[in-house]
């Protein structure tokens, strides 16, 4: 049996101000269309086998995943919940668990692809994994890697050994991996022909990687052990032990067995891989226009070259710049030497420290049920937009600090207040005390949109007392 198993854990913050802890890069349409990387990643997974498709996410992206799964017309796909985010080690660990678990008379192969990468060509991208498993069949653990084509220090670096006897592919033992290198060392790299990008793609028997983890990482696989047997079925979810599982070590996979382990060997692919890890990679996947700039939205420029401008709500202007990256969102906008992208976790760094929403959140915000958009805010104040998809239901809920004004602008609201239930349409409103149960729902068969007004002491999303939720939060 194979395996396809997706990691969606990723927070994407050299990305940021597009990429957010909340809408991180693998669901955001950055490519082709108006499909996202991780819709991208789960058509490549659907040729590999459809019927067995495991996704590991974080727990606060589930109904995103969920979402973007369904709309893309797969039709069943085990997701598997992390209440917290502790890097590939555990994730990958927890996908082999629970395969061997389902597959008591078998020994399942995973192949193994993070959600964020970009492949240009699926056709030598699936060669390259029918040549890993038939290699991950012999015992090996099979990892990936790029031929580099520039300098990168961003990427990890593996360097090939001999090559494997008796394979039909090119595979070759491991010698040494190497971190993110610099680029008097990453220049070396390049030039010598025996080191490649590290993919993060892997392939190997559940069985073998269990062995490897019990010889390397033994207290990881025993709590994330304990994590499988007490994970809990939620809507479409499996909840792993949260308790358990928090306890495990924050590690990648390459630390915790890659580095250690006699069974890795590495397999070049040469299917035009990009991890889109940084707005200069993302810029080399897009078409340059005559002054080599790459320009996404509403913009112009004059006496500009060599730059990545990308708008979402406004005009950005540029005069007489070269090699910049300008990113504008509705609440933040980055420029950037493109020679220093690499930096811009360092900027999310200080806004985590300084608790600022524009690290997690944009002012455009997802939910089951639809979605809202702040408009303005002020001491006392707050006003959104919330768009109800149609049959959807916000929770039975109630607030502390804030009362709130609806006016319904297009579809139909069902609204209960209290004990009372009633139907509103367009350009009517009504008003919910503070302290008072209500609830909101589209009964309709359009999309509901309302202007709500907030005013109280506190305005904060967590001001929120749920009393019932068909979504389980």
């Amino acid at each position: 049996m194979i395996i396809p198993v997706i990691l969606c854990g990723g927070e994407g913050t050299r990305l940021w101000p597009l990429s957010r802890k909340n809408y991180p890069k693998q669901f955001l349409p950055l490519l082709s269309g108006d499909r996202t990387l991780f819709q991208h990643t789960l058509n490549r997974a659907k040729e590999i086998d459809e019927s067995n498709l495991l996704v590991i996410c974080n727990q606060d992206h589930r109904f995103l995943a969920a979402e973007q799964i369904r709309d893309i017309g797969i039709n069943w796909a085990e997701i598997i919940l992390e209440p917290i985010s502790r890097n590939t080690g555990p994730a990958i660990t927890l996908a082999a668990l629970r395969a061997l678990s389902k597959c008591d008379l078998s020994d399942p192969i995973l192949v193994v692809m993070p959600a964020d990468h970009f492949i240009e060509n699926n056709e030598e991208f699936q060669k390259s994994i029918k040549y890993g498993i038939e290699v991950a069949r012999a015992g090996k653990i099979v990892c990936f890697g790029v031929t580099p084509t520039k300098p990168e220090t961003g990427y990890g670096y593996i360097k090939r050994g001999n090559k494997l006897p008796n394979t039909k592919s090119e595979a070759y033992e491991i010698v040494k991996f190497t971190e993110k290198p610099n680029r008097e060392i990453a220049s070396k790299y390049m030039k010598s022909k025996d080191f490649f990008w590290n993919s993060g793609i892997f392939i190997f028997k559940a069985s073998v990687f269990n062995d490897e983890m019990h010889k390397h990482e033994p207290e990881l696989l025993s709590l994330c052990q304990v994590s499988i047997e007490k994970s809990k079925k939620d809507l479409d979810f499996i909840r792993v032990d949260s308790n358990s599982f928090s306890q495990s070590k924050d590690i990648s996979i390459d630390y915790a067995i890659m580095e250690h382990t006699d069974k890795s060997v590495i397999i070049p692919m040469n299917s035009g891989w990009s991890d889109v890890g940084s707005w200069s990679a993302l810029s080399q996947q897009k078409k340059e226009n005559s002054d080599r700039n790459v320009c996404i939205g509403d913009i112009i420029t004059e006496k500009t070259t060599n730059s990545y401008l990308h708008s979402t709500s406004r005009l950005i202007a540029t005069v007489g710049i070269d090699n910049l990256v300008v990113v504008e969102t509705k609440d933040a906008i980055l420029i950037s030497n493109k020679d220093n992208v690499q930096n811009v976790k360092y900027i999310v760094n200080k806004l985590k420290y300084e608790n600022r929403s524009e690290q997690h959140s944009h002012r455009e915000v997802y939910r089951p049920w639809g979605k809202y958009e702040s408009v303005d805010i002020g001491e006392r104040y707050q006003v959104k937009r919330i768009t109800v998809k149609p049959g959807e239901k916000l929770s039975v809920q109630m607030h502390h600090h804030r009362a709130e004004h609806w006016i319904v602008v297009s579809g139909t609201a069902k609204v209960t207040i209290g004990t009372k239930t009633t139907l509103l349409s367009e350009n009517q409103s009504t008003y919910i005390p503070l302290g008072e149960v209500h609830a909101l729902e589209n009964p309709g068969k359009i999309p509901l949109e309302i202007i709500e007004v907030q005013s109280g002491t506190y305005l904060g999303e967590d001001d929120i007392i749920r009393f019932e939720d068909r979504y389980g939060r």
